[in-house]
C-alpha cells in the first residue's frame, strides 16, 4: 500500500465493516501479538502472523456480520495461524540456537555457570510444557502468560469453561508430575 489509503464508505454496511475493526479488532491486537509470540517464540515472526491476521480479516470484512463472536474468532484464527507457522519454522529453526546463545552471553554478567542453570530450567520448563497436549499448552498459556479468565479462554478456544478448568487442572498437575521427575 502506497501512502495513506482512504476508504470510500459506499454503504452503512461498509461503515460498520470499518466501525468492528476499530471497536473490536485494533483494540485486541496487543493481545493477538502476545498470543502469536507465545506459541512462535519469534516477535518478528508474531508480527508476521498478526499482520497476516489483519489483512486477511479486512478483506473478508463483508463477512464479519455472519461470525457471532468476532473477538474469540480472532483469537482462533491468531492461534491457527501460528500453530501453521510453528510447524514450518521447526524445519528452518536447527541454525538459531548458537545465535541465541550468544545473545544470552552479553545480554547478562552472571557467572556463566549460573547462565547454564538458569537455561537449563528454562529449557525444561519449556520441554514440560511441550509435553502437554495442544489444548492444554493453549489454555495454560492464555491463563498463566495472557491471564485471560476462564470465560475468555472458553470464547477463544471454543471450548466450554468446565473443559477449560478441567485442561488447566491436568496442565498443572502433570507440569508437577513432569518437574518432580527432575
Amino acid at each position: 500500500m502506497h501512502g495513506s489509503v482512504t476508504f470510500q464508505p459506499h454503504d452503512r454496511h461498509h461503515i460498520m465493516s470499518t466501525d468492528s475493526f476499530h471497536t473490536i479488532i485494533l483494540p485486541i491486537k496487543e493481545k493477538l501479538f502476545r498470543l502469536a509470540y507465545g506459541i512462535v517464540r519469534d516477535r518478528a515472526e508474531a508480527e508476521d502472523i498478526l499482520q497476516d491476521l489483519l489483512l486477511k480479516l479486512w478483506s473478508k470484512r463483508e463477512e464479519w456480520d455472519g461470525i457471532e463472536n468476532l473477538e474469540a474468532y480472532c483469537y482462533r484464527a491468531i492461534k491457527n495461524m501460528s500453530l501453521d507457522r510453528l510447524a514450518s519454522l521447526a524445519v528452518r529453526k536447527t541454525d538459531l540456537p548458537e545465535q541465541l546463545e550468544e545473545q544470552r552471553y552479553f545480554v547478562d554478567n552472571h557467572s556463566p555457570y549460573q547462565e547454564l542453570i538458569r537455561k537449563e530450567q528454562h529449557t525444561l520448563i519449556d520441554n514440560c510444557i511441550g509435553e502437554l497436549s495442544e489444548n492444554q499448552q493453549m489454555v495454560f498459556r492464555l491463563r498463566e502468560v495472557e491471564e485471560m479468565s476462564y470465560r475468555q479462554i472458553a470464547e477463544t478456544l471454543g471450548i466450554s469453561e468446565e473443559l477449560v478448568k478441567v485442561s488447566l487442572f491436568r496442565a498443572r498437575k502433570k507440569l508437577k508430575e513432569l518437574l518432580s521427575g527432575y
